[in-house]
């Protein structure tokens, strides 16, 4: 490991050969020095991504890489999209987008490590797989980035070159939950049985189920990521403390960050233990809370796409989908708006005209009800969502157009 500035840096990386592909940090843990002086000194490379945000670099030469389309790659014109579940990225690293370069965005050396801090995720995976091809390993160290342990304990000796830079963490625009957030989550957290085990996303209405849990005791999250909904439940209490908060990485507001650095009640593990079907469903009632853009009458769900573009992946649900299914006494949950109001159409279709990212649910929970999906058959489901889940100003035509695919619709 050895300690380098930006122009040193830069001269590194310029001496790749041909059209090297760089993993970077994503989500808001983005290494934003370390793709700046990556933009200015490689002409053309690949860069690959989760969920990242805007300001990374866009230009001409550089090909965005991703199975999860953050805001900064959406609607791109030099897009690559690789459909896969995110259990299974660090098997693409390995065999299909062998990475040259990772850019890692961690903690000051301490102790012999780095801390990858708020975003482990597919890191570690990309790390050994630069390792194998002979590539390099770049840390951008930041004062700011929280110590988090686990698989976030990056050893010194597998860093190649350390940027000292501080700069502040990104923290995601906050919004409180409307009337209609709200009542899902009420119904969402009427499912969520004593002692659950949660996994949720991040938005309105997953933090609207939280807030509707902080009553709760004996609560634990194993989960792919998590936000300030899990801050808000350990200050009311509702958290079992003799259980670590588990996922693959987190972001939020500052507090948030203030709270996971160096706390030993928080475990940051690599994606392929916290996505892990298997894994997930050793784990009694574990309950997997997640929302979609669409839903058909065959309890089919979208959760990637808008129209003809991808608007993100598959993401972890597919992984916690089937993990809760086979948990004793999990279940799995689709939460979603009954009607899109900017777009003024129907979330509850016939059929998904696109890519279905998952299926098999237990429950479809809209502001208009709870629908029963787990052990009913394919007329029953259909009668469920048309009934609990749709928007009443839709349900006509629902019925109608269910009636031609051959559901008995009444």
């Amino acid at each position: 490991m050895r300690t380098v500035t930006e122009s040193e840096l830069g001269r590194i990386l310029a001496a790749l050969p041909g059209v090297p592909r760089i993993v970077a940090s994503g989500n808001f843990a983005a290494p934003g020095r370390l793709l700046a002086v990556a933009d200015a000194s490689i002409a053309e490379f690949r860069l690959v991504m989760l969920n990242a945000q805007r300001g990374i670099p866009d230009r001409e030469g550089v090909v965005h890489e991703t199975s999860f389309v953050g805001p900064g790659m959406r609607g791109g014109a030099r897009l690559r999209y690789f459909p896969c579940r995110l259990s299974l990225v660090p098997h693409l690293l390995r065999q299909r987008l062998v990475p040259d370069v990772a850019l890692l965005h961690t903690s000051p050396p301490s102790g012999g490590s780095v801390s990858l801090g708020v975003e482990v995720n597919v890191l570690p995976a990309a790390v050994e797989a630069v390792r194998a091809r002979g590539g390099i390993v770049v840390a951008q160290a930041n004062p700011s980035m929280p110590v988090t342990f686990g698989d976030a304990q990056l050893p010194l000796d597998l860093v190649d070159y350390v940027l000292e830079a501080d700069e502040p963490l990104a923290v995601p625009a906050a919004a409180a939950p409307d009337g209609t957030s709200l009542a899902i989550g009420e119904r969402v957290a009427a499912l969520v049985p004593p002692e659950a085990t949660l996994q949720l996303g991040i938005g309105a209405i997953p933090d609207a189920t939280l807030e509707a849990l902080l009553t709760r005791r004996g609560l634990r999250i194993w989960s792919e990521m998590f936000s300030d909904g899990a801050l808000a439940l350990d200050k009311a209490g509702a958290l079992d403390p003799a259980t670590p908060v588990t996922a693959s990485f987190c972001f939020g507001s500052a507090e948030l960050y203030d709270w996971v650095d160096h706390n030993p009640r928080v475990r940051m593990l690599r994606t392929e233990k916290t996505n892990d079907p298997g894994t997930i469903a050793g784990h009694p009632a574990l309950m997997s809370i997640n929302s979609a853009l669409q839903v058909d009458l065959f309890a089919q769900a979208n959760a990637s796409r808008v129209g003809a573009r991808t608007h993100s992946g598959f993401g972890g649900q597919t992984d916690f989908i089937v993990g809760a299914m086979h948990s004793p006494g999990g279940h799995a949950v689709i939460a979603l708006r009954s009607w899109h109001p900017k777009a003024d159409v129907s979330a509850v279709v016939p059929l998904l005209s696109g890519p279905v990212t998952s299926f098999q649910h237990s429950f479809i929970v809209t502001e208009q009800g709870t629908a029963q999906i787990w052990g009913r058959d394919s007329a029953e489901q259909a009668q469920q969502i048309l009934d609990h889940a749709a928007h009443p100003s839709a349900r006509d035509e629902l019925r109608e157009a269910g009636r031609r695919l051959g559901l008995p619709l009444v």
